[in-house]
């Protein structure tokens, strides 16, 4: 599973006070029931790191736009490295700085398996998720991780980028 996200931390590596705080600007409004069960929904959902090899691309953006206060931002920056350090986790950094960057902004999933006409990719929109699997869409969408990839940098030079984030945090 690869996913890239632009403006907010992928959700499979979002702390618990990172969903509450973008659960909680949600439009509209999430009552607190509805928000306690998203929130528990997607700590759930995180369970599938202990097997399944997944790798995040990350903006810049995403690293430095604080969902909450510099509490949270820091707590969230922290997660990112610890998850980064388990085997079948893969964590890149896309920096502002990177040139030639244009028109990749959708946060999308890319879920993928060794029958390459049964991927399938998730795209968040406005309106809500919509999944592509037709043949021209996938061969699309790994053009553009493609791409993602060439832009971002090594798993190293990632962590190092998000350390120094942390610091500035």
């Amino acid at each position: 599973m690869k996913t890239f996200e632009g403006v907010h931390i992928p959700g499979l590596l979002q702390t618990e006070d990172q969903i509450r705080a973008i659960s909680a600007a949600s439009v509209p409004k999430l009552s607190e029931g509805e928000l306690e069960v998203r929130v528990r929904f997607r700590l759930r959902r995180q369970e599938i790191l202990g097997g399944v090899p997944y790798e995040a691309v990350i903006h810049e953006a995403a690293l430095r736009i604080r969902a909450a206060d510099s509490k949270v931002a820091r707590g969230q920056l922290l997660q990112i490295l610890e998850r980064s350090e388990h085997p079948q986790v893969t964590v890149r950094v896309v920096p502002f700085a990177v040139d030639g960057f244009a028109g990749i902004g959708d946060p999308l999933t890319y879920a993928g398996g060794p029958v390459p006409q049964l991927d399938t990719v998730l795209m968040d929109t406005p309106h809500g998720g919509a999944f592509l699997d037709a043949e021209a869409q996938l061969a699309r969408y790994r053009e553009v991780f493609s791409k993602v990839e060439e832009a971002a940098l090594g798993v190293i030079e990632s962590r190092q980028f998000i350390e120094r984030v942390v610091r500035s945090a």
